[in-house]
């Protein structure tokens, strides 16, 4: 079996290859938070690089909650145009499409002028950074059966404006992966204490998710291996969530890791000379799949084609990459013609780890931008040119977004 061997995935539809687009946050939605032209343009580039699976970058289930400022949002079909023609671009070059639906929790900027839910009232801590961020309120039962059906109807509009499939996002700090976590969920009722709990917004969406949508379209989840923090969210823990999902019939497990706090999920492996440690979340990964009924896919720092082989030859049935194809769109027919491509972004020597996070997150983007204008990606950018760009950028587009909350639709 090769990277280019096709995967047929438990409900009946087929992935070309076992290359994936993971998704990365854009930031690039229009002023209506719909695709803008330069996302569907970035998604016919990542079409025209022939992956097998195309993950968009994440798509917010209701517009009072944000991860950043210039994201999409899909919450009614007034935008349906849009989102089909970015459907369909996506799907140009024969890869399987599938939308990444996802909620922030407390990990919402705090400019966006919003109220910030969570399961509990714990705020992020990240230094002097964490007053970027509001304390959180914790949620009203209400309000979690709210987000529970959002997240339904996301996936519902989602099928309908053509999408292959959709992947539920649970890992990375987010909501569902703070109601996961111990550090994060300390409620005492029904959704709180055991892991059992804990996990039960997650395993309901999911399953609603199921019977509401046709057989062909794809469910998957993305799930932390770890979170990372002392007393988080462990590889046991999550090795007994896949098995809470094995019966749900999933057809793609991603496992990633980190959040806001702790950010394995950015950067670069910590030690890159060896092959084993650029895949950072292999080794969890090879663990918990043994619990996994549905195939799995690892992402983590994958750029090289001896890497992405190792993942292959390990049990993984999807090999995820995100930065790499932000730097090559073109990198899986590379790959494919035998070349040795290995993109690589400037390395960032600074010593604050969040602000190293910041910056590469950053340096991510501005190649997304490039990539949105018809530009070359520019891997060699100045790290310092690209976290103050994303700031600039960041600003304008806040406020933006908060005159279009004032709006009609308000």
């Amino acid at each position: 079996m090769s990277l280019f061997t096709p995967l047929t995935l438990p409900n009946g539809t087929r992935l070309a290859n076992r290359l994936a687009k993971a998704a990365m946050e854009e930031n690039l939605a229009d002023a209506d938070h719909a695709p803008s032209d330069e996302l569907i343009r970035l998604y016919r580039a990542w079409a025209e690089g022939e992956t097998g699976l195309i993950i968009t970058g994440n798509v917010m289930v209701d517009r009072r909650a944000m991860t950043g400022p210039g994201g999409v949002v899909l919450e009614s079909g007034e935008y349906r145009d849009r989102f089909a023609q970015w459907a369909r671009a996506a799907q140009s070059g024969g890869a399987q499409v599938w939308m990444q639906i996802n909620h922030p929790g407390r990990q919402m900027p705090a400019a966006l002028g919003q109220p910030t839910l969570a399961p509990s009232e714990v705020a992020l801590d990240m230094g002097r950074f964490s007053k970027q961020f509001s304390a959180p309120r914790a949620m009203l039962d209400a309000e979690i059966g709210e987000v529970k059906a959002r997240f339904v109807e996301t996936a519902v509009l989602a099928e309908q404006v053509g999408f292959d499939g959709v992947q539920i996002h649970a890992a990375h700090g987010y909501l569902f992966s703070q109601f996961l976590s111990p550090l994060t969920n300390r409620r005492l009722d029904g959704w709180g204490g055991s892991l059992e709990n804990r996990a039960r917004i997650l395993l309901d969406v999911v399953a609603a998710v199921r019977a509401r949508v046709g057989p062909a379209f794809a469910v998957s989840v993305k799930l932390n291996s770890a979170d990372f923090q002392r007393g988080g969210f462990s590889a046991d823990d999550a090795r007994r969530v896949v098995r809470m999902l094995n019966p749900l019939k999933i057809d793609l497990l991603e496992l990633s890791g980190g959040s806001y706090e702790a950010p394995a999920m950015q950067g670069q492996a910590r030690d890159g000379r060896t092959l084993a440690r650029e895949a950072y979340f292999l080794e969890f990964a090879q663990d918990i799949a043994t619990a996994a009924d549905m195939p799995v896919m690892v992402t983590g720092g994958i750029r090289r084609l001896p890497v992405a082989e190792q993942v292959l030859r390990a049990g993984v049935d999807v090999v995820g990459i995100g930065t790499a194809l932000a730097l090559n769109p073109a990198l899986p027919l590379e790959w494919k013609a035998g070349q040795a491509s290995a993109p690589v972004l400037r390395p960032i020597t600074w010593t604050n780890k969040v602000l190293a996070s910041l910056a590469h997150m950053a340096m991510v983007k501005h190649q997304l931008r490039r990539l949105g204008r018809g530009q070359v990606p520019n891997p060699a950018v100045s790290p310092l040119r690209a976290f103050l760009e994303q700031q600039l950028d960041t600003v304008r587009k806040t406020r933006r977004y908060r005159r279009w909350m004032q709006g009609p639709q308000a």
